[in-house]
């Protein structure tokens, strides 16, 4: 599985951190990470408007399987995800929750508290949490008699999105242009979108942006 690991502005200096946790379970389980935000202050400034932007993007282009971002509680990365057709992001607050996101809801993100919280320990939760998101099975259901009602439900509401959505490309048109050239300029997240997209319409939308 090819992960992207994004953080915003006020948390930037925790993306070391993070990070580091990331990989240590990605290489056990034989993942990929990309580290495709911020990675410190100094690094150009992304919202939580931005990594929407970003994870639409990589998850709909195929250039990755899935997405770890967050905010400062979490809440303003996972709006800004799910407003978007192909993202399906969930909350996590501990382990359990990225257990059961994996088993019930199956989706393709999650959005984590990285200040709220985040004391004594933070690592070792973040260790757990992708512990528990990526090292089993997906989609098994919790409690397993439970599954098919709750795969069923899932694939509805993914169809949802995308029957209410308009077309992915012409709804990033519609958005502030400065918005998305912010959040496509970082060379950490070109390199993984260039060298792993699997779409050739939105190549060419990220290229004329960046060109813009």
């Amino acid at each position: 599985m090819k992960i992207a690991l994004m953080n915003e502005f006020s948390q930037a200096e925790k993306n070391p951190t993070i990070l580091n946790e990331l990989e240590y379970v990605g290489s056990n389980g034989g993942h990929t990470v990309f580290n495709v935000g911020m990675d410190g202050p100094d690094d150009h400034r992304l919202t939580y408007i931005h990594l929407g932007i970003m994870a639409s993007l990589l998850l709909n282009s195929k250039a990755v399987d899935f997405v770890i971002s967050g905010c400062g509680t979490g809440q303003g990365s996972l709006m800004s995800l799910n407003a978007y057709p192909g993202v399906t992001c969930g909350y996590c607050i501990d382990p359990s929750d990225a257990y059961l996101f994996a088993q019930i809801n199956n989706g393709n993100a999650l959005a984590l508290p990285f200040a709220k919280g985040f004391g004594w320990g933070a690592e070792l939760n973040m260790r757990y949490i992708f512990e528990k998101a990526f090292e089993s099975e997906r989609g098994q259901g919790y409690p397993p008699e439970r599954k098919a009602s709750q795969v069923e439900n899932a694939g509805i509401l993914n169809n949802i999105k995308e029957w209410v959505a308009k077309d992915f490309v012409e709804a990033l048109k519609s958005i502030d242009p400065a918005l998305v050239k912010t959040a496509v300029s970082g060379k950490r997240f070109q390199e993984c979108f260039f060298e792993h997209s699997q779409d050739e319409t939105l190549n060419a939308f990220v290229r004329e942006v960046l060109e813009a």
